[in-house]
């Protein structure tokens, strides 16, 4: 388990590294850029769902799998990760449920992506890295993140295989300044 925990920044490292190439099949029918927006629909809609606590609709999101894997970094320089389905949906169930918000609201209202890498391996299978901004409840400061996710199509819909999110909580973005970065 440390050692997966251990190679996945240097992974992200390399592939951020690596010119941005996406993998064409060169067969009819598969459009990167179509693929690549339904993949953005899935995480847009992850993450709106988590940040307005709802777990039905979060969870519809995954791979509900054994190889699932979900890693962020805590307020307190900690880390958490979780391998398989049963482990990811025990941990984010509860911690959705624990941390409510008012309906029709969210925790993070404004998410902001920059910097997005794609590759796509296969058909069925993608990777992507990016920088994401993230509002505090009242849209006045935004704290960064790396995210990470490796993506898998399953019965024609992407779903999540892998999330990583490394947040910086130190270092406090105002809103009026997160267009100047």
């Amino acid at each position: 388990m440390k050692t997966i925990i251990f190679l996945l920044p240097v992974l992200v490292s390399i592939a951020c590294n690596q010119p941005a190439k996406n993998y064409s099949t060169g067969k009819a029918g598969f459009n990167e850029q179509t693929e690549k927006a339904a993949i953005m629909k899935t995480i847009e809609n992850e993450t709106d769902c988590f940040y307005k606590r709802d777990y039905e609709g979060w969870k519809d999101n995954f791979v509900q799998r054994d190889y699932a894997f979900q890693a962020w970094s805590n307020h307190d320089g900690t880390f958490d990760a979780k391998v398989g389905w049963k482990e990811v949906d025990e941990k984010i169930g509860i911690f959705l449920k624990g941390h409510p918000v008012e309906p029709g609201t969210s925790s993070h209202p404004w998410v902001e992506r920059r910097n997005m890498v794609v590759k796509f391996f296969s058909e069925s299978l993608a990777y992507l890295v990016w920088d994401q901004y993230n509002s505090d409840k009242d849209s006045k400061t935004f704290l960064l993140s790396k995210d990470q996710r490796i993506m898998e199509k399953i019965n024609g819909k992407w779903k999540i295989a892998n999330v990583s999110s490394y947040w910086d909580y130190k270092n406090v973005i105002p809103a009026d300044s997160i267009h100047n970065l």
